[in-house]
């Protein structure tokens, strides 16, 4: 097992755990209770404070802020943590914080997710896989990005709201509402502007699936039902696709409401 490369200039907490292969820039700093997987590489001037465990192959480049202290007034020192998974790539000036207590006291990033520079993942935030999240994109306290979401430059999400897989926030996009799983959003404030039918199908969906969403977007949001009747008649309709059933879960479930068209 290949020992850790750490540059002279770096400043490496005793209390601080660095698995094989990893490669630590000049003046980076890794705090007390951080526990860095293997094969991870963190930049040269890069910070990561602890409770903090970070899986294996995550790529933390320069000037890059992670597992800091929540940004909540409340916040009293707590041990709180940040999980991360592997395979990450983090840019330049990426702050990603830790949770709070009253948030369940975790922030956990999936896998295989790309965070492009300025980026801000607050306190308490759950991110799943093969999410982007173009430059300076922000998302506030107690937000749910679900996997496969692309979240465009500039755009923000409301705290406590939620991005579904696969979903796509064009850039600039200010989403106070939960924006449903498989939709393309866009505005401040956002609204729906279809299905993200080309991200789908690279993504291996069947063309029958996408059409089964398709027609339950169209019951859904166009035929100026209530939302509550409309998703009774998709089911009436026998579009039972598993994605369109993720789609109604994911509607009945909201808290924030919907973003519509």
């Amino acid at each position: 097992m290949t020992a850790p490369a750490v540059h002279p200039l770096a400043l490496i907490d005793q209390a601080a755990q660095l698995g094989p292969g990893c490669e630590i820039g000049a003046f980076a700093v890794i705090g007390a209770g951080v526990d860095l997987g293997p094969d991870c590489r963190v930049g040269p001037h890069a910070v990561i404070e602890g409770p903090c465990r970070i899986g294996r192959g995550n790529r933390i480049f320069q000037f890059a802020s992670i597992g800091t202290a929540p940004q909540d007034l409340g916040y009293a020192g707590e041990p709180t943590e940040l999980l991360m998974g592997e395979h990450n790539v983090v840019r330049e000036f990426v702050t990603v914080n830790r949770g709070t207590v009253k948030g369940g006291g975790v922030t956990r990033v999936g896998s295989h997710n790309l965070f492009m520079a300025y980026c801000h993942v607050a306190h308490d935030c759950r991110i799943g896989d093969h999410v982007v999240m173009a430059n300076a994109a922000t998302l506030a306290g107690h937000v749910s990005v679900d996997d496969h979401a692309i979240l465009g430059g500039l755009s923000a999400v409301h705290q406590f709201a939620r991005v579904g897989a696969h979903a796509i926030l064009g850039g600039g996009t200010m989403a106070p509402l939960d924006v449903p799983p498989y939709m393309m959003a866009a505005g401040n404030h956002a609204s729906l502007h279809g299905i993200n039918v080309r991200g789908l199908a690279r993504r291996g969906i069947s063309r029958d699936t996408i059409l089964q969403i398709k027609r339950a977007y169209r019951i859904l949001f166009r035929s100026g039902q209530r939302l509550e009747d409309a998703m009774d008649e998709v089911q009436r309709r026998g579009l039972d696709a598993p994605e369109v059933t993720h789609l109604l879960e994911f509607i009945r479930s909201t808290h924030r409401g919907i973003t519509r068209p």
